[in-house]
Protein backbone atom coordinates (compact mmCIF):
# COMPACT_ATOMS: atom_id res chain seq x y z
CA UNK A 1 0.00 0.00 0.00
CA UNK A 2 1.35 3.41 -1.00
CA UNK A 3 2.32 5.84 1.74
CA UNK A 4 -0.18 8.64 2.29
CA UNK A 5 0.42 12.26 1.24
CA UNK A 6 0.93 13.47 4.79
CA UNK A 7 4.07 14.72 6.46
CA UNK A 8 5.09 16.89 9.38
CA UNK A 9 8.25 18.80 10.16
CA UNK A 10 10.13 17.33 13.10
CA UNK A 11 12.82 19.48 14.67
CA UNK A 12 15.20 19.59 17.60
CA UNK A 13 14.77 23.37 17.61
CA UNK A 14 11.73 24.43 19.60
CA UNK A 15 9.26 27.11 18.56
CA UNK A 16 9.91 30.58 19.94
CA UNK A 17 7.49 31.63 22.69
CA UNK A 18 8.39 35.31 22.36
CA UNK A 19 6.44 38.32 21.29
CA UNK A 20 8.11 40.23 18.47
CA UNK A 21 9.14 42.99 20.89
CA UNK A 22 10.77 40.55 23.31
CA UNK A 23 12.60 38.85 20.45
CA UNK A 24 13.92 42.20 19.23
CA UNK A 25 15.07 43.02 22.78
CA UNK A 26 17.14 39.84 22.75
CA UNK A 27 18.73 40.77 19.43
CA UNK A 28 19.53 44.31 20.65
CA UNK A 29 21.11 42.93 23.84
CA UNK A 30 23.13 40.31 21.96
CA UNK A 31 24.34 42.34 18.96
CA UNK A 32 24.04 46.04 19.92
CA UNK A 33 26.85 47.22 17.63
CA UNK A 34 26.03 45.14 14.57
CA UNK A 35 24.11 46.75 11.72
CA UNK A 36 20.40 46.01 11.78
CA UNK A 37 19.09 48.14 8.93
CA UNK A 38 20.56 49.94 5.93
CA UNK A 39 18.58 52.15 3.56
CA UNK A 40 20.73 52.41 0.43
CA UNK A 41 18.75 55.24 -1.28
CA UNK A 42 19.13 57.64 1.67
CA UNK A 43 22.38 56.28 3.10
CA UNK A 44 20.82 55.92 6.56
CA UNK A 45 22.09 53.14 8.84
CA UNK A 46 20.97 51.65 12.14
CA UNK A 47 22.89 49.46 14.54
CA UNK A 48 20.73 47.11 16.60
CA UNK A 49 21.11 49.49 19.55
CA UNK A 50 19.93 52.50 17.54
CA UNK A 51 17.18 50.49 15.83
CA UNK A 52 15.88 49.28 19.18
CA UNK A 53 15.91 52.82 20.57
CA UNK A 54 14.05 54.23 17.55
CA UNK A 55 11.45 51.46 17.78
CA UNK A 56 10.95 52.34 21.47
CA UNK A 57 10.54 56.05 20.67
CA UNK A 58 7.94 55.37 17.97
CA UNK A 59 6.12 52.92 20.27
CA UNK A 60 5.90 55.59 22.98
CA UNK A 61 4.74 58.15 20.40
CA UNK A 62 1.93 55.81 19.29
CA UNK A 63 0.82 55.37 22.91
CA UNK A 64 0.82 59.16 23.35
CA UNK A 65 -1.31 59.43 20.20
CA UNK A 66 -3.93 57.23 21.85
CA UNK A 67 -3.12 53.96 20.11
CA UNK A 68 -3.84 51.03 22.42
CA UNK A 69 -3.40 47.27 22.33
CA UNK A 70 -5.68 45.80 19.64
CA UNK A 71 -6.14 49.10 17.77
CA UNK A 72 -5.54 48.92 14.04
CA UNK A 73 -2.72 51.01 12.59
CA UNK A 74 -2.53 51.08 8.79
CA UNK A 75 0.61 51.45 6.69
CA UNK A 76 0.24 52.39 3.03
CA UNK A 77 3.80 52.94 1.91
CA UNK A 78 6.64 51.78 -0.29
CA UNK A 79 9.75 50.15 1.21
CA UNK A 80 11.61 52.50 3.55
CA UNK A 81 13.14 52.37 7.05
CA UNK A 82 10.03 53.96 8.58
CA UNK A 83 7.98 50.97 7.35
CA UNK A 84 10.22 48.67 9.37
CA UNK A 85 10.09 50.92 12.44
CA UNK A 86 6.27 50.92 12.29
CA UNK A 87 6.27 47.12 12.01
CA UNK A 88 8.24 46.64 15.21
CA UNK A 89 6.76 49.60 17.15
CA UNK A 90 3.17 48.44 16.65
CA UNK A 91 4.18 44.94 17.71
CA UNK A 92 5.85 46.40 20.78
CA UNK A 93 2.59 47.95 22.08
CA UNK A 94 0.24 45.24 20.81
CA UNK A 95 -1.40 47.36 18.11
CA UNK A 96 -2.43 45.47 14.98
CA UNK A 97 -0.55 46.67 11.91
CA UNK A 98 -2.61 46.58 8.72
CA UNK A 99 -0.54 46.26 5.54
CA UNK A 100 -1.95 48.16 2.55
CA UNK A 101 -0.57 47.50 -0.93
CA UNK A 102 1.03 50.72 -2.29
CA UNK A 103 -0.55 49.92 -5.67
CA UNK A 104 -4.05 50.22 -4.20
CA UNK A 105 -6.20 53.12 -5.36
CA UNK A 106 -9.09 54.95 -3.73
CA UNK A 107 -11.68 52.19 -4.31
CA UNK A 108 -9.51 49.61 -2.53
CA UNK A 109 -7.93 51.70 0.22
CA UNK A 110 -11.34 53.04 1.33
CA UNK A 111 -12.56 49.47 1.75
CA UNK A 112 -9.52 48.43 3.83
CA UNK A 113 -9.65 51.54 6.05
CA UNK A 114 -13.32 50.84 6.83
CA UNK A 115 -13.20 47.06 7.07
CA UNK A 116 -10.23 46.98 9.46
CA UNK A 117 -11.41 50.02 11.42
CA UNK A 118 -8.05 51.76 11.07
CA UNK A 119 -7.66 54.65 13.52
CA UNK A 120 -4.19 55.86 12.56
CA UNK A 121 -2.66 55.59 9.09
CA UNK A 122 0.98 55.89 8.06
CA UNK A 123 1.38 56.70 4.36
CA UNK A 124 4.02 57.64 1.82
CA UNK A 125 3.59 61.17 0.49
CA UNK A 126 4.03 60.07 -3.12
CA UNK A 127 5.85 57.52 -5.26
CA UNK A 128 6.19 57.60 -9.05
CA UNK A 129 2.68 58.48 -10.29
CA UNK A 130 0.97 57.82 -6.94
CA UNK A 131 -0.11 60.86 -4.90
CA UNK A 132 -1.04 59.19 -1.61
CA UNK A 133 -1.93 62.44 0.11
CA UNK A 134 -4.47 63.29 -2.61
CA UNK A 135 -5.98 59.80 -2.45
CA UNK A 136 -6.26 59.91 1.35
CA UNK A 137 -7.98 63.30 1.08
CA UNK A 138 -10.53 61.73 -1.31
CA UNK A 139 -11.55 58.92 1.04
CA UNK A 140 -10.85 60.28 4.53
CA UNK A 141 -14.30 61.77 5.07
CA UNK A 142 -15.90 58.37 4.40
CA UNK A 143 -13.76 56.53 6.98
CA UNK A 144 -15.23 57.49 10.35
CA UNK A 145 -12.72 55.66 12.57
CA UNK A 146 -9.67 57.22 10.89
CA UNK A 147 -8.64 60.03 13.23
CA UNK A 148 -5.02 60.67 12.24
CA UNK A 149 -2.77 60.35 9.17
CA UNK A 150 1.02 60.51 9.45
CA UNK A 151 3.03 60.97 6.25
CA UNK A 152 6.51 59.45 6.05
CA UNK A 153 9.18 62.04 5.27
CA UNK A 154 6.78 64.84 6.18
CA UNK A 155 6.66 67.12 9.28
CA UNK A 156 3.77 65.00 10.58
CA UNK A 157 6.23 62.11 11.16
CA UNK A 158 8.50 64.27 13.34
CA UNK A 159 5.49 65.79 15.08
CA UNK A 160 4.32 62.31 16.07
CA UNK A 161 7.75 61.39 17.45
CA UNK A 162 7.85 64.64 19.43
CA UNK A 163 4.80 63.42 21.36
CA UNK A 164 6.67 60.40 22.76
CA UNK A 165 6.65 60.11 26.55
CA UNK A 166 9.47 57.83 27.73
CA UNK A 167 9.10 55.15 30.39
CA UNK A 168 5.38 54.59 29.78
CA UNK A 169 4.47 51.04 30.78
CA UNK A 170 3.37 48.73 27.98
CA UNK A 171 0.34 46.50 28.33
CA UNK A 172 1.07 42.83 28.92
CA UNK A 173 1.09 40.92 25.64
CA UNK A 174 0.68 37.28 24.69
CA UNK A 175 2.53 35.76 21.74
CA UNK A 176 -0.88 34.56 20.52
CA UNK A 177 -2.29 38.10 20.26
CA UNK A 178 -3.24 39.30 16.76
CA UNK A 179 -0.49 41.61 15.51
CA UNK A 180 -0.89 41.93 11.75
CA UNK A 181 -3.66 42.02 9.14
CA UNK A 182 -2.71 41.37 5.53
CA UNK A 183 -5.32 41.72 2.83
CA UNK A 184 -5.45 38.93 0.31
CA UNK A 185 -7.77 39.07 -2.67
CA UNK A 186 -10.80 36.85 -2.30
CA UNK A 187 -12.86 34.92 -4.80
CA UNK A 188 -15.97 36.73 -3.61
CA UNK A 189 -15.19 40.36 -4.33
CA UNK A 190 -13.24 42.48 -1.93
CA UNK A 191 -9.98 41.35 -0.24
CA UNK A 192 -10.10 39.48 3.07
CA UNK A 193 -7.89 40.45 6.02
CA UNK A 194 -5.79 37.48 7.09
CA UNK A 195 -5.09 38.04 10.79
CA UNK A 196 -1.71 36.82 12.04
CA UNK A 197 -0.17 36.61 15.52
CA UNK A 198 3.27 37.32 16.99
CA UNK A 199 3.69 33.54 17.27
CA UNK A 200 2.82 32.77 13.66
CA UNK A 201 4.92 35.37 11.84
CA UNK A 202 7.89 35.45 14.23
CA UNK A 203 8.32 31.68 14.11
CA UNK A 204 7.80 31.52 10.38
CA UNK A 205 10.46 34.14 9.75
CA UNK A 206 12.77 32.44 12.24
CA UNK A 207 12.53 28.97 10.71
CA UNK A 208 12.80 30.24 7.13
CA UNK A 209 16.04 31.88 8.26
CA UNK A 210 17.18 28.74 10.06
CA UNK A 211 16.82 26.66 6.89
CA UNK A 212 19.19 28.96 5.00
CA UNK A 213 21.54 29.15 8.01
CA UNK A 214 21.20 32.85 8.85
CA UNK A 215 23.46 34.29 11.53
CA UNK A 216 24.59 37.75 12.65
CA UNK A 217 27.08 37.62 9.75
CA UNK A 218 24.33 37.77 7.12
CA UNK A 219 23.19 40.84 5.20
CA UNK A 220 19.83 40.36 3.48
CA UNK A 221 18.95 42.40 0.38
CA UNK A 222 15.15 42.83 0.35
CA UNK A 223 13.81 44.21 -2.97
CA UNK A 224 10.44 42.50 -2.44
CA UNK A 225 7.65 44.64 -0.94
CA UNK A 226 7.28 44.87 2.84
CA UNK A 227 3.48 44.84 2.53
CA UNK A 228 3.75 41.15 1.58
CA UNK A 229 4.84 38.44 4.02
CA UNK A 230 7.81 37.91 1.69
CA UNK A 231 9.27 41.25 2.75
CA UNK A 232 8.17 41.72 6.36
CA UNK A 233 8.28 38.10 7.58
CA UNK A 234 10.74 36.16 5.41
CA UNK A 235 12.85 39.31 5.13
CA UNK A 236 12.65 41.46 8.27
CA UNK A 237 11.70 38.91 10.93
CA UNK A 238 14.07 36.25 9.55
CA UNK A 239 16.86 38.84 9.79
CA UNK A 240 16.19 40.33 13.24
CA UNK A 241 15.59 36.93 14.86
CA UNK A 242 19.16 35.99 13.79
CA UNK A 243 20.94 39.33 14.30
CA UNK A 244 21.31 39.76 10.53
CA UNK A 245 21.11 43.07 8.66
CA UNK A 246 18.12 44.18 6.55
CA UNK A 247 19.20 46.04 3.40
CA UNK A 248 16.66 48.14 1.46
CA UNK A 249 17.90 48.65 -2.12
CA UNK A 250 15.10 50.93 -3.35
CA UNK A 251 11.51 52.01 -2.50
CA UNK A 252 10.18 49.59 -5.14
CA UNK A 253 11.83 46.98 -7.31
CA UNK A 254 14.62 48.26 -9.52
CA UNK A 255 16.96 45.55 -10.92
CA UNK A 256 20.03 47.80 -11.22
CA UNK A 257 19.50 49.33 -7.76
CA UNK A 258 19.17 45.81 -6.33
CA UNK A 259 22.50 44.62 -7.74
CA UNK A 260 24.21 47.88 -6.74
CA UNK A 261 22.99 47.32 -3.17
CA UNK A 262 24.28 43.73 -3.13
CA UNK A 263 27.67 44.94 -4.37
CA UNK A 264 27.93 48.00 -2.12
CA UNK A 265 26.68 46.35 1.08
CA UNK A 266 28.31 42.95 0.47
CA UNK A 267 24.97 41.21 0.88
CA UNK A 268 25.01 37.48 1.52
CA UNK A 269 21.35 36.85 0.67
CA UNK A 270 18.99 38.16 -2.03
CA UNK A 271 15.22 37.78 -2.34
CA UNK A 272 12.87 37.94 -5.31
CA UNK A 273 10.19 36.36 -7.45
CA UNK A 274 11.55 34.69 -10.61
CA UNK A 275 10.69 37.70 -12.78
CA UNK A 276 12.91 39.87 -10.55
CA UNK A 277 15.87 37.55 -10.95
CA UNK A 278 15.25 37.42 -14.72
CA UNK A 279 15.25 41.25 -14.88
CA UNK A 280 18.54 41.37 -12.96
CA UNK A 281 20.20 38.71 -15.13
CA UNK A 282 19.03 40.52 -18.27
CA UNK A 283 20.64 43.86 -17.38
CA UNK A 284 23.07 44.79 -20.19
CA UNK A 285 25.82 45.45 -17.62
CA UNK A 286 24.98 42.47 -15.38
CA UNK A 287 28.51 41.06 -15.65
CA UNK A 288 30.04 44.23 -14.20
CA UNK A 289 28.45 43.80 -10.75
CA UNK A 290 30.47 42.09 -8.03
CA UNK A 291 28.02 39.62 -6.50
CA UNK A 292 30.66 37.35 -4.98
CA UNK A 293 29.42 38.06 -1.42
CA UNK A 294 26.12 36.22 -2.10
CA UNK A 295 25.68 32.67 -0.88
CA UNK A 296 21.93 32.24 -0.48
CA UNK A 297 18.54 33.86 -0.93
CA UNK A 298 14.90 33.03 -1.48
CA UNK A 299 12.92 32.70 -4.67
CA UNK A 300 9.15 32.43 -4.31
CA UNK A 301 5.87 33.47 -5.91
CA UNK A 302 5.92 31.21 -8.97
CA UNK A 303 7.99 28.30 -10.36
CA UNK A 304 11.55 29.05 -11.40
CA UNK A 305 12.60 28.06 -14.94
CA UNK A 306 15.53 25.63 -14.94
CA UNK A 307 17.81 27.87 -17.02
CA UNK A 308 17.18 30.82 -14.71
CA UNK A 309 18.03 28.74 -11.64
CA UNK A 310 21.27 27.57 -13.29
CA UNK A 311 22.31 31.19 -13.86
CA UNK A 312 21.30 32.30 -10.35
CA UNK A 313 23.51 29.59 -8.85
CA UNK A 314 26.45 30.00 -11.25
CA UNK A 315 26.50 33.73 -12.09
CA UNK A 316 25.00 35.23 -8.91
CA UNK A 317 26.96 32.90 -6.61
CA UNK A 318 23.75 31.78 -4.85
CA UNK A 319 24.66 28.11 -4.46
CA UNK A 320 22.37 27.79 -1.43
CA UNK A 321 19.32 29.60 -2.88
CA UNK A 322 16.01 28.32 -1.52
CA UNK A 323 12.53 27.99 -3.04
CA UNK A 324 9.60 28.73 -0.72
CA UNK A 325 5.88 28.05 -1.05
CA UNK A 326 3.19 29.60 1.07
CA UNK A 327 0.26 31.95 1.32
CA UNK A 328 -0.59 34.98 3.41
CA UNK A 329 -3.01 32.91 5.51
CA UNK A 330 -0.11 30.66 6.63
CA UNK A 331 2.30 33.40 7.72
CA UNK A 332 3.38 32.56 4.85
CA UNK A 333 5.76 29.59 4.30
CA UNK A 334 4.73 25.94 4.59
CA UNK A 335 7.24 24.30 2.24
CA UNK A 336 10.86 25.15 1.46
CA UNK A 337 13.77 23.57 -0.38
CA UNK A 338 16.93 22.95 1.60
CA UNK A 339 20.40 24.42 1.05
CA UNK A 340 21.84 21.25 -0.45
CA UNK A 341 18.91 20.30 -2.70
CA UNK A 342 19.73 19.57 -6.33
CA UNK A 343 18.61 21.59 -9.37
CA UNK A 344 15.65 19.29 -10.09
CA UNK A 345 14.17 19.67 -6.61
CA UNK A 346 14.65 23.46 -6.75
CA UNK A 347 12.86 23.84 -10.08
CA UNK A 348 10.28 21.03 -10.18
CA UNK A 349 9.14 21.18 -6.52
CA UNK A 350 8.44 23.80 -3.86
CA UNK A 351 10.37 21.88 -1.22
CA UNK A 352 9.33 19.93 1.83
CA UNK A 353 7.50 20.82 5.02
CA UNK A 354 8.93 23.35 7.49
CA UNK A 355 9.68 22.37 11.10
CA UNK A 356 6.60 22.17 13.37
CA UNK A 357 4.15 22.30 10.41
CA UNK A 358 1.97 19.55 8.91
CA UNK A 359 0.95 19.25 5.26
CA UNK A 360 -1.27 16.80 3.44
CA UNK A 361 -2.79 16.35 -0.01
CA UNK A 362 -6.50 15.47 -0.01
CA UNK A 363 -9.24 14.65 -2.47
CA UNK A 364 -10.96 18.07 -2.89
CA UNK A 365 -14.39 16.44 -2.97
CA UNK A 366 -14.10 14.05 0.00
CA UNK A 367 -11.25 15.47 2.10
CA UNK A 368 -9.63 12.03 2.22
CA UNK A 369 -5.82 12.03 2.23
CA UNK A 370 -4.46 10.85 -1.14
CA UNK A 371 -1.71 8.29 -1.73
CA UNK A 372 1.65 9.86 -2.55
CA UNK A 373 2.00 10.61 -6.23
CA UNK A 374 -1.72 11.44 -6.59
CA UNK A 375 -2.90 15.01 -7.19
CA UNK A 376 -5.23 16.70 -4.73
CA UNK A 377 -5.70 19.86 -2.70
CA UNK A 378 -2.77 20.91 -0.54
CA UNK A 379 -3.68 21.59 3.09
CA UNK A 380 -1.47 22.81 5.93
CA UNK A 381 -1.82 22.94 9.72
CA UNK A 382 0.20 24.30 12.61
CA UNK A 383 1.34 27.47 14.39
CA UNK A 384 1.45 29.31 11.05
CA UNK A 385 -2.26 29.13 10.23
CA UNK A 386 -3.97 32.51 10.58
CA UNK A 387 -6.27 33.35 13.47
CA UNK A 388 -8.93 34.02 10.82
CA UNK A 389 -10.12 36.63 8.34
CA UNK A 390 -10.72 39.90 10.19
CA UNK A 391 -14.39 40.03 11.27
CA UNK A 392 -15.41 37.45 8.64
CA UNK A 393 -16.08 34.18 10.52
CA UNK A 394 -18.01 32.62 7.65
CA UNK A 395 -15.20 33.15 5.18
CA UNK A 396 -12.73 31.85 7.78
CA UNK A 397 -14.78 28.66 8.12
CA UNK A 398 -14.66 28.19 4.33
CA UNK A 399 -10.85 28.26 4.38
CA UNK A 400 -9.95 26.63 7.72
CA UNK A 401 -11.76 23.39 8.51
CA UNK A 402 -12.79 22.18 12.01
CA UNK A 403 -9.49 20.29 12.28
CA UNK A 404 -7.62 23.62 11.82
CA UNK A 405 -6.37 22.62 8.38
CA UNK A 406 -5.93 25.55 6.00
CA UNK A 407 -7.18 24.64 2.53
CA UNK A 408 -4.87 26.32 0.04
CA UNK A 409 -6.95 25.84 -3.10
CA UNK A 410 -3.80 24.63 -4.88
CA UNK A 411 -3.57 21.27 -6.58
CA UNK A 412 -0.43 19.45 -5.53
CA UNK A 413 1.36 16.10 -5.68
CA UNK A 414 3.49 14.84 -2.80
CA UNK A 415 6.41 12.73 -3.95
CA UNK A 416 7.64 9.65 -2.15
CA UNK A 417 10.49 11.72 -0.64
CA UNK A 418 8.02 14.23 0.83
CA UNK A 419 8.77 17.02 -1.64
CA UNK A 420 5.71 18.69 -3.12
CA UNK A 421 4.92 19.76 -6.67
CA UNK A 422 2.24 22.40 -7.34
CA UNK A 423 0.40 21.28 -10.47
CA UNK A 424 -2.49 23.69 -10.79
CA UNK A 425 -5.13 25.75 -8.98
CA UNK A 426 -8.57 24.78 -7.88
CA UNK A 427 -9.67 28.37 -7.66
CA UNK A 428 -9.45 30.78 -10.55
CA UNK A 429 -6.60 32.82 -9.15
CA UNK A 430 -4.47 34.66 -11.67
CA UNK A 431 -0.77 35.09 -10.83
CA UNK A 432 0.66 38.02 -12.75
CA UNK A 433 4.33 38.67 -12.06
CA UNK A 434 4.07 37.27 -8.53
CA UNK A 435 0.88 39.21 -7.67
CA UNK A 436 -2.18 37.16 -6.77
CA UNK A 437 -5.32 38.39 -8.53
CA UNK A 438 -8.81 37.04 -7.98
CA UNK A 439 -11.21 37.65 -10.88
CA UNK A 440 -14.36 38.18 -8.81
CA UNK A 441 -13.13 41.49 -7.37
CA UNK A 442 -12.42 42.87 -10.86
CA UNK A 443 -15.71 41.50 -12.22
CA UNK A 444 -17.74 43.22 -9.50
CA UNK A 445 -15.96 46.47 -10.20
CA UNK A 446 -16.41 46.25 -13.99
CA UNK A 447 -20.11 45.53 -13.59
CA UNK A 448 -20.47 49.23 -12.78
CA UNK A 449 -19.28 50.21 -16.28
CA UNK A 450 -22.25 51.63 -18.23
CA UNK A 451 -21.41 49.68 -21.40
CA UNK A 452 -21.05 46.27 -19.72
CA UNK A 453 -23.99 43.90 -19.30
CA UNK A 454 -21.92 41.00 -17.96
CA UNK A 455 -18.24 40.22 -17.52
CA UNK A 456 -16.01 37.28 -16.68
CA UNK A 457 -12.32 37.72 -15.92
CA UNK A 458 -9.78 34.96 -16.52
CA UNK A 459 -6.03 34.61 -16.63
CA UNK A 460 -4.38 33.74 -19.93
CA UNK A 461 -0.70 32.98 -20.61
CA UNK A 462 1.74 35.87 -20.93
CA UNK A 463 5.40 35.48 -21.87
CA UNK A 464 6.80 37.97 -19.36
CA UNK A 465 4.35 37.97 -16.43
CA UNK A 466 3.25 34.33 -16.52
CA UNK A 467 -0.39 35.37 -16.86
CA UNK A 468 -2.30 38.47 -17.94
CA UNK A 469 -5.83 39.61 -17.16
CA UNK A 470 -8.44 39.03 -19.87
CA UNK A 471 -11.90 40.55 -19.52
CA UNK A 472 -14.61 38.65 -21.45
CA UNK A 473 -17.46 41.11 -21.87
CA UNK A 474 -21.07 40.99 -23.03
CA UNK A 475 -21.90 44.53 -24.13
CA UNK A 476 -25.03 46.28 -22.93
CA UNK A 477 -25.52 47.60 -26.48
CA UNK A 478 -23.87 45.35 -29.12
CA UNK A 479 -23.82 48.33 -31.48
CA UNK A 480 -21.73 50.35 -29.00
CA UNK A 481 -19.42 47.96 -27.13
CA UNK A 482 -16.69 49.15 -24.77
CA UNK A 483 -13.13 49.37 -26.08
CA UNK A 484 -10.10 48.16 -24.15
CA UNK A 485 -8.99 51.78 -23.79
CA UNK A 486 -12.35 52.71 -22.22
CA UNK A 487 -12.17 49.74 -19.88
CA UNK A 488 -8.65 50.62 -18.73
CA UNK A 489 -9.53 54.29 -18.28
CA UNK A 490 -12.48 53.24 -16.09
CA UNK A 491 -10.12 51.24 -13.84
CA UNK A 492 -7.25 53.74 -13.77
CA UNK A 493 -6.72 55.21 -10.34
CA UNK A 494 -9.38 52.99 -8.79
CA UNK A 495 -7.86 49.52 -9.14
CA UNK A 496 -4.23 48.53 -8.65
CA UNK A 497 -2.40 48.59 -11.98
CA UNK A 498 -1.72 44.85 -12.00
CA UNK A 499 -5.48 44.09 -11.76
CA UNK A 500 -6.43 46.23 -14.77
CA UNK A 501 -7.29 44.02 -17.79
CA UNK A 502 -4.70 44.07 -20.54
CA UNK A 503 -6.97 42.20 -22.98
CA UNK A 504 -10.65 42.44 -23.91
CA UNK A 505 -12.79 39.83 -25.63
CA UNK A 506 -16.32 40.78 -26.71
CA UNK A 507 -18.80 37.87 -26.60
CA UNK A 508 -22.50 37.32 -27.20
CA UNK A 509 -22.73 34.76 -24.38
CA UNK A 510 -20.60 32.73 -21.96
CA UNK A 511 -20.14 28.94 -22.04
CA UNK A 512 -22.21 27.48 -19.20
CA UNK A 513 -22.39 24.24 -17.24
CA UNK A 514 -25.65 22.30 -16.93
CA UNK A 515 -26.18 23.84 -13.51
CA UNK A 516 -25.84 27.36 -14.92
CA UNK A 517 -22.27 28.20 -13.88
CA UNK A 518 -19.90 29.91 -16.29
CA UNK A 519 -17.22 27.56 -17.59
CA UNK A 520 -14.15 29.71 -16.96
CA UNK A 521 -11.82 26.95 -18.05
CA UNK A 522 -13.44 27.09 -21.50
CA UNK A 523 -13.04 30.87 -21.64
CA UNK A 524 -9.35 30.47 -20.84
CA UNK A 525 -8.84 27.76 -23.44
CA UNK A 526 -10.80 29.55 -26.17
CA UNK A 527 -9.07 32.88 -25.73
CA UNK A 528 -5.60 31.94 -24.51
CA UNK A 529 -4.01 32.86 -27.84
CA UNK A 530 -3.99 36.47 -28.97
CA UNK A 531 -6.27 37.52 -31.79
Amino acid sequence: MSELSYTHGTSGTTLLGDTIGANLDRAVATWPDREALVDVPSGRRWTYARFGADVEKLAHALLAAGVAKGDRVGIWAVNCPEWVLVQYATARIGAIMVNINPAYRTHEVEYVLKQAGISLLFASVSHKTSDYRAMVDQVRGKCGELREVVYIGDPSWDALLDRAVPDVRYEDLSCDDPINIQYTSGTTGFPKGATLSHHSILNNGYFVGELIAYSEQDRVCIPVPFYHCFGMVMGNLAATSHGACMVIPAPSFDPAATLRAVQQERCTSLYGVPTMFIAELNLPDFATYDLSSLRTGIMAGSPCPVEVMKRVVAEMHMAEVSICYGMTETSPVSLQTRRDDDLEHRTATVGRVLPHIEVKVVDPATGVTQPRGTAGELCTRGYSVMLGYWEEPEKTAEAVDPGRWMHTGDLAVMREDGYVEIVGRIKDMIIRGGENIYPREIEEFLHAHPKIADVQVVGVPHERYGEEVLACVIARDPADPPTLEELRAFCEGRLAHYKIPSRLQLLDSFPMTVSGKVRKIELRENHAARG
